[in-house]
């Protein structure tokens, strides 16, 4: 028997539970319902980043990731204050190591600016020992917007909200098929049939997949990047104070090696960005034929390859290598060793990328009529979930069924 809705939602990661959230705030009398392959919500990359409330310095002003981290931000910290979740503003430092990364230093702390982050200061070698007592570099930014929090809870509180105003959401229900009849759209799960007038796909990892069931000439394909972490044993905790990042490769969407104090107490150093031969791969021997040729025969990656193989290199080196990993992090904190750290957790990042070799670098949404697919939305996805979702909210709601 088919069950029907006003509006399905596919993936129950912040960024779906943030829009049916937003939608049922806008409508309440809608009915809504989020689709889940998992048994719970959160279980892959809300589950497993780093917990940073991102201030939005980073990101090329009028882009949909810095329009949506400033607007998200203060909508999250306003919730989180709402509804009793716990989180810090700890403030971050973004370091120089040498003369040669001045300049994007520079360009970052331009960014910041104009994206309308107040309180920036650009420090000298003296001042870092200020904020980090044992940190080093040439030159730094101190953003004293940046937090720290748990996105699950955040996430929990989402969907216990969507089901106090009449949502449902569903488990055990990996998607199979969609087929648009008309003014209907059907999901065909392992399990059951779901028909609703409107839906949108927060498929996070499988994006690409979800999005050619209605769009089957879609030029974006998913490359998983893992990202694994190392902890500061609890003994050695003391040395970090707050966040210390060092100044990243604008050309490429990663951070770099970080350090990152969480919500509990403890510190944790990374991530890497190693690519992944399993969308949902946690483990270096993680492999599933069906992702890796997919990202192998994907024209777009051969040219990431050339442009990033030294790069990649490095990355799987340090993967590897536990010296290599400890070596990078002393570039930042010279008294960091190798017995300071312990084994952390895994995430792993869907990054699209276009056909001719773009790694995209900005949310990215495509919608037909009643349709909409979020086909990129890594960090800071998280910090600006409600500011997406208002957004998605929006366009879902001012579509013709």
């Amino acid at each position: 028997m088919k069950s029907t809705f006003d509006i399905t939602i596919i993936g129950a990661g912040i960024v779906g539970l943030a829009t049916g959230l937003r939608i049922l705030e806008h409508n309440p009398s809608l009915k809504i319902l989020i689709l889940e392959k998992e048994d719970n919500i959160a279980k892959h990359q809300t589950g497993n980043n780093s917990g940073v409330i991102h201030s939005g310095i980073y990101y090329k002003p009028g882009s949909l990731k810095a329009k949506n981290c400033r607007k998200g931000y203060k909508m999250l910290l306003d919730f989180c204050t709402e509804h009793k979740i716990n989180y810090e503003i700890c403030g971050k430092l973004i370091i120089a190591k040498n003369p040669g990364e001045e300049a994007s230093l520079n360009e970052i702390y331009g960014r910041g600016k104009e994206n309308g982050l107040e309180g920036l200061e650009l420090i000298g070698q003296e001042e870092i020992k200020n904020f980090e007592t044992n940190a080093t570099g040439y030159k730094a930014i101190y953003v004293p917007q940046t937090g720290i929090i748990d996105f699950k809870n955040v996430a929990s509180k989402y969907a216990q909200l969507i089901e106090k105003y009449g949502g449902e959401i569903k488990f055990g229900q990996e998607v199979k098929a969609i087929n648009i009849s008309g003014s209907s759209v059907e999901v065909s799960t392992v399990n059951d049939k779901f028909s609703s007038a409107k839906l949108i796909s927060c498929a996070g990892l499988f994006s690409d997949r979800i999005a050619k069931m209605t769009n089957p000439a879609v030029e974006i394909r998913i490359i998983p990047f893992r990202g694994e972490y190392y902890k500061l044993k609890p003994s050695r905790g003391n040395l970090i104070k707050g966040l210390i990042y060092p100044v990243p490769d604008i050309r490429f969407p990663f951070l770099g090696v970080h350090f990152t104090k969480q919500i509990d107490g403890g510190i944790e150093v990374g991530p890497n960005a190693v690519l992944s031969f399993k969308r949902e791969g946690y483990s270096k021997l993680s492999f599933n034929f069906m992702d890796f040729i997919e990202t192998i025969t994907w024209p777009g990656f051969y040219k990431v390859v050339r442009k990033y193989w030294r790069m990649g290199i490095g990355e799987f080196y340090r993967s590897f290598n536990k010296k290599a990993f400890v070596k990078e992090l002393q570039k930042l904190v010279p008294v960091i060793d190798e017995e300071d750290l312990e084994k952390g957790g895994a995430g792993v990042r869907a990054q699209a990328c276009s056909k001719t070799g773009g790694l995209i670098d900005d949310f990215y949404i495509i919608e037909n009529q009643n349709v909409i697919h979020v086909l990129n939305a890594p960090s800071p996805a998280a910090t600006a979930s409600l500011a997406i979702g208002d957004f998605l909210a929006k366009k879902i709601l001012s579509a013709k069924a």
